[in-house]
């Protein structure tokens, strides 16, 4: 029989069981998540260059919701609903280009200006005490954060600095070019799984030397032993020094020495944005798991390089081509897996493999992440909310 929420939350990490399986699959539990965890994190639209002249704009959807990040002719940055305010129409439907003019709504015409106000509404000069001022599409709340442009839904969320003190540091002292990056490749997977189990999955080394050849391949490009997993509270990092013997990556020449910056590098952001940068690769990959239902998400991946789209480095094009197509898959397979056992009669709680060193194969960030989930479902002390 499953553990009560309070007897959960005052485990010792060292013989903790995990998380009842009905937190994978539960619809409950998960409308309980979008309320007390999505509909109020900050979420991950795009890097600040993708907005790089007016009329620029990233639309992400996150359930229901979809939101506009777009650049005025003033070089502002804003974010707001993405839904006329006549009647309800959705403005934009293509995830990223430049609005050259104002944003029209292709149902009857109602314009508005790369900052949500209402420029012009057909016959509005006919209509009584009808101002286009009260007519502004409700902006969402922005944040530039580490050279990544964030939404949140709700207005009076902290800010990113507050909830993740030290991360923009770590994600720059290992991502020096952050800042000239610019996006080479977006693909979105819808993956029959619950968000947490990709998460899990992303955040232990456990599995690496274990579980399939692609993640060997992994592994045999760093220095294993050197493989560390820190949590922060709201973020994590994980990652490992280059294996300095290594003369090929993903099937490329690596074709120069080795340095310090060729390491693995990690970092998430809770609850479901993470950065990367595979070893060798010269560039970012973004990991977002966007959760669609109790047991369907979709895996974003980004990739972004300071190198031209069309002078990349073999070994970029290597790595990027070996994520989508070798380890992103083998990845993938065993989200499919672990979900479909989730539901089995014969598994409830397993055991976090959690050694007092917290190794590099230890499970530590995976019940520290799973903390977090519980604290928002169920208060400090596990207490039903």
């Amino acid at each position: 029989m499953s553990q009560s929420p309070q007897a959960w939350a005052a485990q010792r990490p060292e013989n903790a069981l995990t998380l009842p399986s009905r937190y994978f699959y539960d619809p409950t539990l998960f409308e309980a998540e979008r309320e007390r965890i999505f509909m109020g994190a900050w979420h991950f639209g795009c890097h600040v260059n993708e907005l790089d002249r007016p009329g620029a704009f990233v639309v992400r959807d996150i359930f229901d919701q979809s939101v506009i990040l777009m650049r005025d002719r003033d070089g502002e940055l804003h974010a707001f609903h993405n839904v006329c305010q006549h009647r309800g129409n959705r403005l934009l439907n293509e995830t990223r280009g430049v609005q050259k003019g104002v944003i029209r709504c292709a149902y009857h015409s109602w314009c508005y200006g790369a900052d949500g106000r209402l420029k012009a509404a057909p016959r509005s000069d006919r209509i009584e005490a009808f101002d286009v001022d009260d007519y502004r599409i409700p902006p969402v709340r922005l944040q530039v954060f580490a050279g990544g442009v964030y939404f949140n839904l709700d207005p009076d969320a902290a800010d990113m600095h507050e909830l993740f003190p030290g991360a923009e540091a770590a994600i720059r002292d290992a991502i020096p070019d952050l800042d000239e990056l610019r996006l080479i490749q977006e693909d979105d997977v819808v993956v029959p799984a619950n968000w947490k189990v990709i998460m899990d999955n992303s955040i232990e080394g456990y599995h690496f030397q274990l579980s399939g050849p692609h993640h060997v391949d992994l592994a045999s490009l760093i220095d294993f032993s050197g493989y560390k997993l820190r949590h922060h509270d709201n973020w994590w990092t994980y990652g490992a020094p280059p294996n300095r013997e290594a003369t090929e990556a993903y099937g490329a020449p690596i074709g120069r020495p080795v340095e310090d910056g060729d390491g693995f590098f990690n970092i998430g952001l809770w609850p479901h944005n993470t950065f990367y940068q595979f070893p060798f690769s010269q560039c970012m990959g973004t990991f977002m798991i966007i959760p669609l239902d109790a047991e369907r998400s979709i895996l974003r991946f980004g990739y972004y390089s300071a190198h031209d789209r069309d002078a990349l480095p073999e070994v970029t094009q290597a790595s990027i081509r070996w994520m989508n197509e070798d380890l992103g898959p083998e990845d993938i397979e065993l989200n499919v897996t672990t979900q479909k056992g989730l539901r089995s009669l014969g598994y409830d709680q397993g055991r976090y493999m959690i050694d007092a060193e917290r190794s590099n194969e230890s499970e530590h960030l995976v019940l520290n992440f799973h903390r977090l989930v519980h604290r928002a479902l169920h208060g400090e002390d596990g207490a039903e909310a």
